[in-house]
């Protein structure tokens, strides 16, 4: 089966971007605050919007180690905002998802934000897949999933005129939208509630102090002291990380467990040539270039046993996975099932996107969030959200509640 989406907002979203950019630029850097969220992905500007907007009388400070917000996957994704179909029934990840998708439709309409509520045909092309499809189809109905049906051969094509298959779900409530534009935008309502915005502060190091900052009058008000690699250092009372795939580092830097392991997983994507956007009205995707390496990320992730015991189990898959990553002809061949048309000349290799995916120490995904903190007096006063899986654009503005309730409830706001 393959999802095909349709439409493009790329050339209206960019016009925007500049302006959401000039208006998120570094402040000054005070001493003290009563919260300070570290990493500003699409979940971390969301949840620092969302408990600045339920306690405008604390103070806010958000910090984050690139020059600017939403660099990683929060800029680097398929830009799909998604309906919940796929997600088991009742779940967490279901729940969010569906209310995520209507929030951040409300949202994007609010302020402005170029979006387009496409829609997404999920295909079958063999009789031996339509008890799949079936399935996603009851499970779907089950997410409570807007305008879900099943349409046959002719609905296909009065969708999607090129596509072929025998059977297909049809979402009308996918949609598309750049997310980053839409966490720029997250953080500038931030900032305008009166949150401060820090870029260029890698943590490296949180502990608990033994006196106040010099000149303070707040006494051991502010016993968090959060420092970086250039010697800035940062005091709070309390401290909610969303780094993403930087969280069990920073998980380990507190003194709490680094375990789940964060490995980052990549996925390529073709572009049709501008003169063949008629086979699949498609998308254009910003992401990281095709050679974008860290070798101390893939070193360290290469390290942990848990990586080691997945590659193992899926090494047939992985390097089918590889092979038709490097060479497009292995994957037009693929795409040919449900495009009859498309030929190897008709795309080009698009961007690369990444997701953050947490392991445990037996290779095991794991597929839920995971919130942790610790003991005493550095423990008690940290919140880490360890794992915010797929579909965490979607979902941010969910998420953030239930991230600000999760603050709320363990640091008596």
């Amino acid at each position: 089966m393959m999802g095909t989406r349709s439409g493009g907002v790329l050339n209206a979203v960019c016009a925007v971007q500049p302006k959401l950019l000039k208006g998120i630029a570094s402040r000054q850097l005070h001493s003290t605050y009563d919260v300070a969220v570290v990493g500003a992905g699409i979940v971390g500007l969301a949840s620092a919007r969302e408990l600045i907007q339920r306690h405008p009388a604390l103070s806010f400070v958000l910090l984050e180690k690139e020059k600017e917000l939403a660099m990683h996957q929060s800029g680097h994704n398929s830009g799909v905002i998604h309906s919940g179909i796929y997600y088991t029934p009742g779940s967490l990840k279901a729940r969010l998802c569906v209310r995520g998708a209507t929030l951040a439709y409300q949202y994007c309409e609010k302020k402005g934000i170029p979006y387009k509520r496409c829609g997404k045909l999920i295909v079958a092309v063999e009789q031996e897949e339509i008890p799949r499809l079936k399935a996603l189809y009851e499970r779907g109905l089950k997410n409570k999933v807007r305008d879900l049906s099943v349409v046959d051969a002719k609905g296909i094509r009065e969708r999607e005129p090129y596509c072929r298959g025998i059977m297909a779900l049809d979402s009308p409530y996918t949609g598309i939208v750049d997310w980053r534009t839409v966490a720029l935008r997250y953080g500038r309502d931030f900032e305008e509630a009166g949150g401060a915005v820090v870029t260029e502060f890698e943590v490296s190091d949180m502990s608990v102090v033994k006196e106040s900052p010099a000149g303070s009058p707040d006494g051991m008000k502010h016993p968090i002291a959060i420092r970086d690699k250039k010697g800035h250092e940062v005091r709070c009372r309390y401290v909610l990380t969303c780094g993403g795939l930087y969280s069990d580092r920073l998980s380990q830097i507190s003194g709490c467990s680094r375990e789940p392991r964060i490995v980052p997983f990549r996925g390529d994507y073709l572009v049709l040539k501008p003169e063949k956007h008629y086979l699949v009205r498609g998308n254009i995707y910003p992401g990281y270039h095709l050679y974008d390496f860290d070798a101390r990320d893939f070193a360290d992730a290469l390290s942990f046993r848990g990586l080691q015991k997945l590659v193992l189990r899926n090494v047939t898959y992985g390097l089918g996975e590889m092979y038709r990553g490097v060479f497009i002809g292995a994957q037009i061949k693929i795409l040919q099932k449900y495009i009859p048309e498309l030929s190897l000349s008709d795309v080009l290799r698009g961007p690369t996107g990444v997701r953050a995916q947490a392991l445990d120490r037996d290779g095991n995904l794991v597929d839920d969030f995971v919130f942790d903190g610790g003991v005493g007096d550095l423990g008690s006063r940290v919140l880490h959200v360890r794992n915010a899986p797929s579909p965490a654009a979607t979902s941010s503005l969910a998420i953030a509640e239930m991230i600000a309730d999760e603050v709320e409830s363990r640091f008596a706001l």
